[in-house]
């Protein structure tokens, strides 16, 4: 299919591809009370085409904004490509979002229509009524336990595609009219940034932004109509934009939502996708996850693991340093394969996928290492949601585990006097929304876009990331070294869900760790370790002695100035909810170091135990009240 940047649309995409594909080609599935529901992409663009004149009929129009808040499923496609169709623009919303930050992102981008999943998504809006006086629908896609509700705003999802097909049956060429007024400079959707540092901004991205950078990834790693993905990440992320509704427009392979967040690794094993694509704290989670089952393997399955593992492992290093293995690895690593990582693979959902990609923050390299040596050819991507999310990648055949991999096609990327990454692509954003003057310190004065990131392009072209330019730390003896790169090691451990380190200058490098309550709690239960609650196991002297082993493990391979000296245990798991993550999973690094500031400075002055009385507010609007002492341990 031809593109032309300036006229394309997502709309006119679909469209096009319908005509394509007609009934003969799934175009979105979801699996509902454990059955998979298929929708072609005929019944895509009539799905898309309803709502669009539902909307229309409404009085939404030119350059209104239409928030779309619940978990991933086929309605929230159809929702954002209706918006667009109907001249406006898409916003969305992470689902587990609070009453408030959903109340505050609809006032900051002025929106006037909601559609949202259920009656959670319901309630939390209705709590903030009176803060949005200018939402006039609220749309809802499921019925239960809305029957007693009359507030003048709700309508069901339902109901407006009623409208729709009225209006279509009265104006039968509206809906062509309305998709052919759109340009590929239009606005498609505001795009929350990932607020690690601050609160997210809105990016505005253009369909020319989207589908150049789709464009551009499709080149750098093909895929193509046979090809299966299954959306696991929330629409509100960049990258699952790119991969659940961008892509799938431009190449025609088929998008899978999982029936709830319970079911999403059988759901995933289910499908067997080709491509995957997620942010860090996924693929850490599924390699935490082998190491956890072989916690409970058979004593011959432990033997297998342990025996093949380090030969996976060798041919990996050899992959990732661009060295050719011998031939005795080869063989090695061939009957690995055939008696240990087949199968594991398949255990994954693994089985049949040909491109697995990692984006959104720094993947520490001991999971990189730990895929490629199962045989999942995991590359990473690298950019910002200004720059419609992607501008390096690891090609095919040229991994290096240390690095991002080189520029996209359009792509320049140069690095500053200070040490910063600069990039420029047709993939640029508009700027953030009511907000001139952060745009204006973000993009340089001859176009080049900031990236807050210190790195480094070497003679291959590929780009490494060494940290956030603020989050680097100062060693003792003057030099620069990343924090990421010691708590991504850190993370590679099973027990370890988290990991923040602090110091630099004259103060020693010290950790909070976060524990994996799941992982921990079970290897107490095996060691006949009792406990009440979270922060009772994470003040057991054995669980304490565990991570200082997992610890002294890290720094092993750490310079000597470069070494955590002494770390602790935090008492509870850091919550987006408690802005110490944000809701894709980063930390807020300074948001922890006000939080656990009395643990810091307890670490800093070598304190042994530290005393903590503190209230702490749960998702459901619930506090409670925590009372227990945490001990710092020495390494």
């Amino acid at each position: 299919m031809q593109f032309d940047l300036n006229n394309m649309t997502f709309p006119k995409l679909l469209k096009a591809q319908s005509a394509a594909f007609g009934t003969k080609k799934t175009a979105l599935r979801k699996k509902g009370l454990g059955i998979w529901q298929n929708c072609n992409w005929q019944q895509y663009l009539d799905n898309v085409r309803t709502l669009a004149l539902g909307l229309h009929s409404l009085g939404f129009g030119s350059g209104h904004k239409l928030a779309i808040i619940g978990n991933n499923r086929p309605e929230s496609v159809f929702a954002e490509i209706a918006a667009q169709a109907a001249g406006g623009i898409a916003v969305s919303l992470y689902h587990d979002s609070t009453p408030q930050e959903i109340a505050t992102a609809l006032i900051q981008f002025d929106v006037t229509v909601a559609i949202v999943e259920d009656q959670e998504q319901v309630d939390k809006l209705l709590d903030q009524r009176e803060q949005l006086p200018n939402l006039h629908r609220i749309i809802h896609i499921q019925k239960r336990g809305m029957r007693k509700y009359c507030d003048e705003r709700l309508v069901t999802f339902e109901t407006v595609q009623g409208f729709g097909m009225t209006l279509g049956d009265q104006q039968p060429e509206l809906f062509d009219t309305l998709i052919a007024a759109g340009t590929g400079d239009d606005i498609a959707i505001i795009c929350l940034t990932s607020g690690t540092t601050g609160q997210p901004k809105g990016a505005m991205l253009s369909f020319r932004n989207l589908l150049s950078m789709s464009l551009a990834l499709n080149e750098a790693d093909p895929k193509n109509v046979q090809d299966e993905f299954v959306s696991l990440l929330p629409l509100a992320w960049f990258g699952e934009q790119l991969m659940s509704v961008a892509a799938p427009l431009v190449v025609g392979y088929t998008v899978n939502f999982p029936e709830k967040q319970e079911t999403t690794m059988a759901d995933l094993r289910e499908i067997g996708p080709h491509i995957m694509l997620s942010p860090p704290k996924v693929w850490e989670s599924i390699a935490a996850s082998v190491s956890v089952r072989m916690m409970d393997s058979t004593p011959f399955k432990k033997f297998m693991f342990n025996t093949f593992m380090p030969v996976g492992e060798r041919y990996a290093d050899c992959l990732l340093s661009g060295t050719s293995p011998s031939v005795s690895l080869k063989i090695g690593r061939f009957f690995a394969d055939i008696l240990l990582f087949r199968a594991l693979r398949d255990r994954l959902g693994l089985s049949h996928v040909r491109s697995a990609l990692t984006g959104g923050s720094s993947l520490g390299t001991s999971v990189f290492r730990f895929f490629h040596a199962i045989g999942v050819n995991l590359k990473q991507l690298y950019g910002q949601t200004e720059i419609a999310g992607v501008t390096c990648m690891h090609r095919n055949g040229c991994v290096k585990g240390t690095s991002v991999g080189v520029p996209l096609s359009g792509t320049e990327i140069k690095i500053d006097e200070n040490g910063e990454v600069l990039s420029k692509s047709d993939g640029l954003f508009k700027g953030y929304f009511g907000d001139e003057v952060a745009t204006r310190q973000i993009i340089t004065a001859d176009g080049w876009l900031k990236s807050g990131d210190a790195g480094f392009l070497d003679s291959d072209g590929h780009l490494t990331i060494t940290d956030r330019i603020c989050d680097a730390l100062t060693l003792s003896d003057g030099s620069r070294f990343s924090a990421q790169h010691i708590e991504n090691n850190l993370r590679f451990s099973p027990y370890v869900a988290e990991a923040v380190v602090f110091g630099g200058g004259s103060a020693p490098l010290v950790a909070l760790i976060g524990i994996s309550s799941r992982v921990v709690g079970k290897w107490a239960g095996d060691n006949k370790l009792s406990y009440m609650t979270f922060a009772e196991l994470t003040s057991l002297p054995e669980v304490i002695e565990l991570i200082s082993g997992e610890v002294s493990k890290v720094n092993v391979g750490l310079p000597d100035i470069a070494r955590i000296s002494r770390f602790a245990v935090i008492y509870k798991e850091l919550d987006a909810d408690e802005g110490e993550l944000t809701r894709t999973g980063k930390v807020r690094r300074e948001a922890v170091a006000v939080i656990y500031n009395k643990i810091i400075d307890a670490l800093h002055a070598e304190t042994d135990v530290v005393s903590i009385d503190t209230t702490i507010d749960f998702p459901d609007g619930k506090s409670g009240h925590i009372r227990t002492t945490v001990t710092t341990r020495k390494i």
